[in-house]
């Protein structure tokens, strides 16, 4: 599977309880995709989500997320593990 690393951006900031409840939700649905949202970071006052994500691709992790919480990406980044 590839890695991948999304973006989100939420206008006037956003709860790191909000986020949690999104994750949990993608931890829900991510099965049935064959993906695996494995940790998200979270700036609260910017409104800024960071997700890391094994998928067979970006279109797969997205639909995880659109199905999970309707919260899609506003980009989605292939990364690799450094050392």
């Amino acid at each position: 599977m590839a890695l991948f690393m999304d973006a989100h951006t939420i206008e006037g900031g956003v709860s790191a309880s909000d986020v949690a409840s999104a994750h949990q939700a993608d931890l829900a649905t991510q099965d049935a995709y064959g993906v695996n949202y494995v940790r998200y970071w979270v700036d609260e006052a910017a409104g800024k989500i960071f997700c890391l994500v094994e998928a067979p691709d970006a279109e797969t992790a997205s639909t995880v997320h659109r199905e999970a919480h309707g919260l899609v990406a506003d980009e989605i980044y292939s990364v690799a593990e450094g050392a």
